[in-house]
């Protein structure tokens, strides 16, 4: 999600590396206008991309962000919330991993091959054109020596613990340089090279260590070490390929010619487009931002648990150079049950038994209820630490390591994890044995914690509040437990869960709703909240009921800047922090499908069309937008932004097609 304590194309030549047709086609119209937006929005004399101009790669058991110029910028390995190797964008000093031509930096053109999570850049320069795509790669699934971390059923697929970057010449001469200059521990450590003797195998290959983290350096380009980094200069020719790559696999083998690279790459292709085809999607313009967004959050599921991390990143600014910047690397119980709403949308079903078995596997509290975020593998200490050594994107400061909410008292945690298995069961039928007593805990939990004041959807840092929000995710927690239950053939449960789903709705309705008919943000304000724009999405009250109409056209009106929603006013929310912030995506989305709710489809469809050209050129979603310009803030990509999405998009198509 998205909240304060957690703690961006012209067309290119299609590319050789899996390449097919019509799987996925980004509107030119709307990349234009977000390529525009985002760069005339960030002043040219800053060292830093557009946190938009980012692509972002993903194995699916870490991730990497690369800008336009053709420079990773953000890696951690092995996995997502592991210390960076490559960090550039949080420090320009940090580490960075650079392929593309010699002084030329601007790309003519940059894509997701269709249907992949494979960039592909193509620059123009003086003398010829020069191509580079780019991937984590993910092969046939193999054993390891020393085991597994998987504790999902493994597929038949898994990550080769590498990044690729394959280079060609498509017509004339370039001058290529390679530039690999990493700063393991977050940018804290440089590292030390060493040479590899590759034998009769041939191709080139360098070690870079710091003690404790190692990866091996691969290229068929002649590379030479200075201090800690390695350069590689080399005019290619046109129709000549070379290659380079990154491996911290096992053994950390990897590829040793163009053609080995273009193979990964081939089989990655393949992966994805397979994936993807699983799921079902509208034939209609705007399937391209449905497919986009199914894949951005594929890429942000962590394989070897069924965890789905927020975002890659941590400490992307929410407020230009302010100090809302969190660590969102992590799996938050609300983030991952929502985006179970879009992935069975879809059709995409496996992602969604995957997580409905980490839930069953995490450790709980003593009173038996789930954490509001643990750690991709079930950590459930995600202590807070500031890296001082680091300037932040654009100065943002402080930079921030783990995330101090994670033993935050939020009541809606109960009711997120219910109403995702609740929909996983109507999907598939079946709920895990060992997954009910831990819906039970959370059920009675619900019962006992209803009345009394949280933090929040929002996490707000300030004192605790009796949120309208909180109180509805009760309800949800009751009503969908008394569901589940009566499935079960348990009906005195049934009765009792749904008789305390009565209170709470009671008690909403009684004091959470304004004199003028409008739901308050919590009991002691009549300040509006977006979260509120739930009510119908989670079917609280039906949608042409006159408070739910009320509420969505007071936020509509009152709580958005340029029409962009805000998740509240800062001045009227004690949040514990200063500063203004962005409006939020997630909540212009939420307004879309409320909109489309309660009978306003054309609003719906305009709204949604507006939000959909804000997309990068990638068609990736930051956290936040700021109104004046269409610039993305926060951790990117999001993926409950992405969730969002599908839900909108899917109201607005539904309604069009009747």
């Amino acid at each position: 999600m998205n909240m304060p304590p957690r703690s961006a194309t012209s067309n290119s030549p299609a590319s050789k590396v899996g390449q097919t047709k019509g799987v996925e086609v980004a509107p030119p119209a709307a990349r234009k206008s977000s390529t525009e937006r985002s760069s005339a929005s960030f002043s040219p004399s800053s060292p830093f991309p557009p946190i938009a101009d980012y692509g972002f790669l993903s194995d699916c058991h870490t991730g990497a962000l690369v800008a336009s110029d053709g420079s990773i910028e953000w890696m951690c390995v092995p996995h997502f919330d592991s210390p960076s190797v490559f960090a550039a964008m949080l420090d320009r000093g940090a580490g960075s991993w650079r392929v593309g031509p010699y002084d030329v930096y601007v790309p003519a053109g940059r894509r997701y091959i269709p249907g992949t999570n494979l960039i592909e850049t193509t620059w123009m320069t003086p003398q010829g054109w020069l191509r580079v795509v780019d991937g984590l790669t993910i092969g046939e699934w193999h054993d390891n020596k020393e085991g597994s971390s998987h504790t999902r059923a493994p597929t038949d697929f898994d990550a080769d613990h590498l990044l690729v970057r394959v280079i060609e010449c498509i017509q004339g001469e370039v001058q290529l340089e390679m530039m690999c200059e990493p700063m393991l521990q977050y940018g804290s450590t440089p590292a030390k090279w060493s040479v590899v003797d590759t034998g009769s195998e041939g191709g080139y290959a360098f070690d870079a260590s710091d003690g404790r983290t190692e990866f091996r350096l691969y290229s068929d380009v002649r590379m030479g070490i200075e201090g800690n980094r390695v350069h590689a200069r080399h005019t290619m020719v046109e129709g000549e390929r070379r290659f380079c790559a990154i491996s911290w696999t096992e053994g950390l083998g990897g590829p040793r010619t163009a053609e080995q690279a273009e193979e990964y790459l081939n089989r990655t292709s393949h992966f994805w487009r397979s994936w993807l085809a699983d799921g079902t999607y509208p034939d209609h313009p705007w399937r391209y931002h449905l497919e986009r967004s199914a894949l951005a959050l594929k890429g942000l599921t962590f394989m070897p648990t069924g965890a789905l991390v927020a975002a890659p990143t941590t400490s992307l600014p929410e407020t230009p150079h302010g100090e809302r910047n969190w660590d969102y690397r992590y799996c938050w119980m609300r983030d991952a049950s929502f985006t179970l709403w879009g992935l069975h949308a879809l059709g995409l079903d496996w992602e969604a038994d995957d997580f409905i078995q980490y839930v069953a596997d995490l450790e709980r509290n003593e009173d038996g209820s789930l954490q509001i975020m643990y750690g991709i593998t079930g950590t459930r200490d995600l202590e807070e630490s500031v890296l001082e050594h680091l300037k932040g994107y654009e100065g943002a400061r402080p930079v921030r390591v783990g995330n101090g909410a994670y033993n935050q008292h939020q009541n809606d945690v109960f009711g997120a994890v219910l109403d995702s298995v609740y929909l996983h069961s109507k999907k598939r039928d079946h709920i895990p044995e060992r997954l009910w007593p831990v819906l039970t805990d959370q059920v009675q939990c619900a019962a006992k914690v209803w009345q009394e004041p949280d933090q929040g959807i929002w996490e707000a840092r300030g004192e605790p509040r009796h949120y309208v929000s909180s109180k509805l995710m009760c309800w949800v927690a009751m009503d969908r437990g008394a569901r589940l239950a009566e499935r079960r053939g348990e009906e005195e449960q049934a009765e009792k869960w749904q008789a305390v789903a009565g209170e709470i709705r009671e008690d909403i309705l009684q004091r959470g709703v304004d004199k003028r008919g409008v739901f308050r943000q919590h009991y002691d304000t009549d300040a509006l909240d977006a979260s509120t724009l739930l009510i119908p999405l989670l079917r609280f009250l039906p949608p042409d009921d006159e408070r739910v109409c009320a509420t969505v056209n007071a936020i509509r009106e009152e709580l958005t800047e340029q029409g962009l929603v805000l998740r509240y006013r800062t001045d009227e929310t004690d949040d514990g922090l200063s500063g203004a912030e962005g409006t939020f995506l997630i909540c212009s989305f939420w307004l879309v499908s409320a909109l489309s709710e309660i009978g306003e489809r054309r609003e719906a469809e305009h709204l949604c069309e507006r939000l959909l050209s804000y997309s990068s050129h990638l068609g990736l979603y930051g956290e936040e937008l700021e109104a004046s310009s269409g610039r993305h803030l926060g951790n990117y990509p999001q993926a409950f932004t992405h969730l969002a999405l599908i839900n909108a998009v899917t109201h607005v198509i539904e309604a069009q097609q009747g």
